[in-house]
């Protein structure tokens, strides 16, 4: 079986919002939605419900986009530089 990105869905209080997606996202959500709902032994009725974590989980995996929220990193101070 193959490793999906994305483990069982949360049961959560769902906010509704209208967005506008091409066919072929459509047909690959509802495809994603057969293979996760076969690999978690779930049914995902709705395969736009995948759109959030998703989301979320591109948000939390990109590096570039922590490396923004976290700001630049202090470098070390070189012994030499402290003692000098």
């Amino acid at each position: 079986m193959t490793k999906l990105k994305l483990g069982p869905l949360a049961d959560d209080k769902p906010v509704k919002i209208t967005v506008e997606i091409p066919a072929a996202l459509h047909r690959d959500l509802t495809a994603y939605a057969d293979a996760l709902g076969r690999a978690n032994g779930q049914t995902i009725a709705d395969p736009l419900k995948l759109i959030v974590p998703m989301l979320q989980r591109f948000i939390a995996t990109d590096r570039a986009f922590a490396k923004t929220r976290t700001g630049p990193k202090p470098q070390p101070v070189a012994e030499t530089e402290r003692s000098g």
